[in-house]
């Protein structure tokens, strides 16, 4: 009954809209039920809504799409990938660095860990939306940073993220 391309988008900005209702409901609460408790417990609905907004609108911004090569797994902070010519598996903890290479074609992750051979990730693989989660993780990262270079036409890879103790390693094209 709904076109496939609209049910795409209203599942790609689902957060943002239950978000937006949750806002709602908070200031029917906030500004209709005629004070008392529920009159601040409204307002407070009306907080978590809107950073539940604000949440939706960077996972909405950081999904590029479906139908790429591989398939991507993240359990318990290890970052799996089983593609169709490589694949691999990385811990969060063990990362050294994080970098975006739009130079590929469709573009992709790049993680490096120490001992390891970069895990090469196309940001249109299938399950590829579960990595916001474990990148939003790694300490001190700059998720602002990440999806603006996402959005973003750079002509290179752009290291998003690199341990304290990393050097600034060359980057290879293979």
């Amino acid at each position: 009954m709904i076109r496939p391309e609209v049910r795409a988008a209203l599942a790609r900005w689902q957060e943002v809209l239950a978000g937006v209702a949750v806002v709602a409901l908070g200031l029917y609460w906030a500004l209709f039920t005629g004070g008392g408790l529920l009159h601040w417990i409204g307002w407070l609905v009306c907080l978590a809504g809107g950073a539940w907004i604000v949440a939706g609108v960077q996972r909405a911004r950081f999904h590029q799409g479906n139908g790429g090569p591989g398939v991507v797994q993240v359990v318990e902070r290890r970052v799996s990938y089983f593609g169709p010519l490589n694949g691999g598996i990385v811990d969060l903890e063990a990362m050294s660095s994080l970098v975006l290479d739009p130079s590929g074609k469709p573009p992709h992750w790049v993680l490096r860990a120490p001992g390891q051979q970069p895990l090469h990730i196309p940001l249109t693989a299938k399950g590829a939306d579960q990595l916001f989660d474990a990148f939003a993780s790694l300490p001190g990262i700059q998720t602002e940073h990440m999806l603006r270079h996402m959005e973003g036409t750079s002509p290179g890879p752009v290291v998003i993220w690199r341990t304290q103790g990393a050097q600034n390693p060359a980057i290879r094209l293979h």
